[in-house]
C-alpha cells in the first residue's frame, strides 16, 4: 500500500502545479518573504505572547513551566465555502453533544435502546448522577464547544476531539489573529479575512441568554 499523498492549503494535494488558485497570492508571499524575515515575524509574535503572559500548560506533563502558545507565521487558511460548510456540521456536531447529554441526564433511551452500554455512561468518572433529571435553561448543556479539526484533503476533514468543558482556546485565536494583523498587514489587504472580534460580545450574549 503506498504512502497517501499529503494535502497542503496553497498547494493542493503533494505535486499538485499551479498552486490552488484562490491561495495562488499567498503562495508568491511566501516566495517572496525571506526565510530571515519570516523567522523575525515568528519570534516577535512568540516574544509578544510571552511578554503578555499568554501562556498553557500541560496537564499531567512532568514539565510543570508554562508554555507560550503555539503560533505559526504562516496562516491556516479556509476559503468561504469551505467555512460555510464546516459550520453547518460543526454546529449539527453540537447540537447532538447536547442532546446526548439531556438525554443521558434524562430519559436515557440511549442507554434504554442499547446505543450505548450503560457502564460506559454510568461508570465513567466524569459523570454526574445528583444532576440526573435537571434541565438546565432551554436545555442548553454544553455552551461552548471546541471542535478540534484535522484537514486531510481538499474536502475532507476529520474531528480530534470536542473539548465542551468551557475552553480556554478561543482566547488563543483572538491572540493569534492580533499578532497576524500586526505582523503581516499585507495580508490581510490582498485578502477578505473574515474578522473574529465579535466573539467576546456573542459570548456575553449566549451567556445572557441562559441566564437564571
Amino acid at each position: 500500500m503506498g504512502k497517501r499523498p499529503a494535502f497542503d492549503e496553497i498547494m493542493g494535494m503533494t505535486g499538485d502545479v499551479p498552486p490552488r488558485p484562490a491561495l495562488a497570492a499567498l503562495g508568491k508571499w511566501l516566495e517572496d518573504t525571506p526565510d530571515g524575515e519570516l523567522r523575525r515575524r515568528q519570534e516577535a509574535a512568540e516574544n509578544t505572547f510571552r511578554q503578555l503572559g499568554i501562556t498553557f500548560a500541560v496537564y499531567g506533563d512532568t514539565d510543570t513551566r508554562e508554555r507560550i502558545i503555539p503560533f505559526d507565521i504562516v496562516p491556516r487558511v479556509f476559503m468561504a465555502d469551505e467555512w460555510s460548510r464546516l459550520s453547518e456540521g460543526l454546529v449539527q456536531r453540537v447540537e447532538a453533544i447536547n442532546a446526548f447529554l439531556d438525554d443521558i441526564y434524562g430519559e436515557r433511551r440511549i442507554l434504554k435502546e442499547g446505543v450505548l452500554p450503560a457502564d460506559l455512561i454510568l461508570g465513567n468518572p466524569q459523570f454526574r448522577p445528583e444532576i440526573a433529571g435537571m434541565r438546565p435553561p432551554h436545555g442548553i448543556w454544553a455552551h461552548i464547544c471546541g471542535i478540534d479539526l484535522v484537514r486531510t484533503g481538499p474536502d475532507e476533514f476529520y474531528v480530534l476531539e470536542d473539548n465542551a468543558r468551557t475552553p480556554s482556546g478561543v482566547s488563543y485565536m483572538l491572540e493569534n489573529r492580533e499578532a497576524m494583523v500586526r505582523l503581516c498587514p499585507e495580508l490581510f489587504r490582498e485578502y477578505r479575512v473574515e474578522p473574529v472580534d465579535s466573539y467576546p460580545d456573542r459570548l456575553l450574549e449566549t451567556m445572557k441568554s441562559v441566564a437564571p
